[in-house]
């Protein structure tokens, strides 16, 4: 008769390979949760307000930046515009790290909320790639549209709201609306709660994005009111001049934190 040694016990790298490849169960939620994300992440703005405004004031220079140096292209502005906030699940890591260390009770830094993806370099780094072609895609689609309505040329500044805006020019913005409308969808699906999902666990981009599409699937009606209200709170930063984005999008970002845990956050 021969021995046989037990196996030997699984490593903790072992046990965390296991642990970041399995699917987190998904939470039902009811709708007025979206609006409690919102209330949550208001009070975490005011309890670190200094690295979330931060990230607030990053926003919002960047949306000067791309117009004034494409003021005299509005098709290039709206379309990289648009592009750079399909990078905000992205950009936003550091505000979900701000509301995680709040969470833990933990001190926040900005210097460390900042370089909190490097803890998942690989998840975030395929993940941003995702989402950068995604922009790049989008940027493209969105100058075709210009070009297949404004053939003869782009309208000045003074005449552009005007003109795209009137009745002769409503198929222009369905059109517009319409194929934004599928890139930001891709990328809400893609983004809903993977993200905080890869720094909380340190779970795979794939794992983190598939995870996102079923917490969607589970909760069509909240998550599409969550999405309404990110998009309207985006489009009150856009009207006033990205101003408003230096409240919006720390605001939307900790609530986005906070949608992580109700849905698939350990408890």
């Amino acid at each position: 008769m021969t021995d046989s040694k037990p196996s030997p016990p699984p490593s903790p790298a072992d046990l965390g390979a296991t642990r970041t490849s399995s699917f987190p169960p998904v939470r039902q939620i009811d709708t007025a949760a979206p609006v409690r994300w919102l209330a949550a992440g208001w009070r975490d703005l005011r309890r670190a307000p200094s690295a979330s405004l931060f990230y607030g004031a990053a926003f919002t220079l960047m949306g000067w930046l791309i117009y004034f140096v494409f003021r005299h292209a509005h098709e290039y502005t709206s379309a990289l515009t648009a592009g750079f906030l399909l990078l905000g699940p992205f950009l936003c890591t550091g505000l979900y790290d701000i509301s995680r260390r709040l969470a833990a009770g933990q001190p926040v830094r900005l210097g460390d909320t900042m370089s909190a993806w490097r803890a998942n370099l690989g998840a975030f780094s395929l993940f941003a790639l995702v989402l950068t072609v995604v922009m790049l895609v989008w940027a493209r689609a969105s100058l075709i549209t210009f070009a297949l309505f404004f053939s003869s040329g782009m309208p000045s500044l003074s005449g552009f709201i005007g003109r795209v805006a009137s009745p002769e020019h409503w198929d222009f913005l369905l059109t517009y609306f319409a194929v934004g409308s599928v890139f930001a969808t891709i990328v809400f699906a893609l983004s809903v709660v993977s993200v905080p999902l890869m720094l909380a666990r340190g779970t795979d981009t794939v794992v983190a994005a598939i995870t996102s599409v079923r917490a969607l699937a589970a909760n069509p009606l909240p998550l599409l009111l969550w999405a309404a209200l990110i998009v309207l709170l985006v489009g009150a930063g856009f009207v006033t001049l990205f101003v408003g984005l230096l409240v919006a999008v720390p605001v939307v970002g900790h609530a986005t934190w906070h949608a992580y845990v109700d849905i698939v956050g350990e408890q």
